[in-house]
Order: C-alpha cells, then sequence, then structure tokens
C-alpha cells in the first residue's frame, strides 16, 4: 500500500489536530479530537515496529529460558522453560507474536517466583533485565516530539 498505514495515520493525525480540532468548539469536542490525533499517531508507531518489538521480546525470554533452565530445581518447570527456549514464532503476524508473548510472560512470572524462592539474585537480575530492556522498546513518543 502506498503510502503505508503508519503514513496514512500520521497524517490524518495531523490534519486532526492542526486543522479540524481548532474548528470544533471548545471543551470536549476539541479535547477528544485531539485525544484521537494522539492515539493515531501511537498507532502509526505501534505499525511500523510492532512486529519488530514482540519478535524482540520472545526471542529475548527464550534467551532467558535457556540460561536460567540449568538452575531451576523443579523438574517441570524447568521441561516448560527448555521447551521455550527452543520454541520459534508461528508468523510475524501481530497476533501471532502477541499468543506467544503472553505464554512467554507467564513463563517469565513462573520462572521469577521460581527464582525469589531459591533466593538467586543473578536469575532475578536477569529476569528484571529482560523486563526492563521490554518495557524500554514499548515507549511510545507523543506525536511531534
Amino acid at each position: 500500500m502506498k503510502p503505508e498505514a503508519d503514513q496514512v495515520a500520521q497524517m490524518s493525525a495531523g490534519q486532526l489536530m492542526a486543522e479540524l480540532m481548532p474548528l470544533l468548539p471548545a471543551g470536549y469536542a476539541q479535547g477528544h479530537a485531539m485525544l484521537l490525533g494522539i492515539m493515531l499517531g501511537f498507532c502509526a508507531q505501534e505499525f511500523e515496529r510492532g512486529a519488530d518489538i514482540r519478535a524482540a521480546d520472545n526471542a529475548e525470554m527464550r534467551k532467558l529460558f535457556a540460561e536460567l533452565a540449568p538452575s531451576v530445581r523443579d523438574a517441570a518447570l524447568q521441561g516448560k522453560l527448555v521447551a521455550a527456549s527452543r520454541s520459534s514464532d508461528a508468523s510475524l503476524k501481530i497476533s501471532d507474536l502477541n499468543a506467544a508473548n503472553y505464554a512467554l510472560r507467564a513463563l517469565v512470572i513462573a520462572a521469577q517466583t521460581d527464582a525469589e524462592e531459591r533466593h538467586d539474585a543473578k536469575a532475578q537480575a536477569a529476569i528484571w533485565s529482560v523486563l526492563k530492556a521490554s518495557a524500554a522498546r514499548r515507549v511510545l513518543k507523543l506525536p511531534g516530539m
């Protein structure tokens, strides 16, 4: 598609906020138009980088599981970590990446619980490092900034 969806969303957000919003009555209508413009800007960002963010998150979690598995004492959890570390994303569709991400994040919670119960500071630090990197990747910027 030319222009790309992110460009259409950005152009629409700009026109909504710069051209249409000032024509609306002050108060709710202008505020709502501004909110919609900002949300369109966020959608444009997500379109451009959404698959990359999710694929990177998933890859980092799988790498983390491979590192954590040997130190886990619970055989069932260890097996899940090993299996997840060897898994891959079904496709680059956002829905598929999200499904894998949700499952992997649930396993991160189990691994964090295990690390806390074992007082394994190194494992906890590795988990927090992955979570902080994921949060940094997901930061949205206000349109025009």
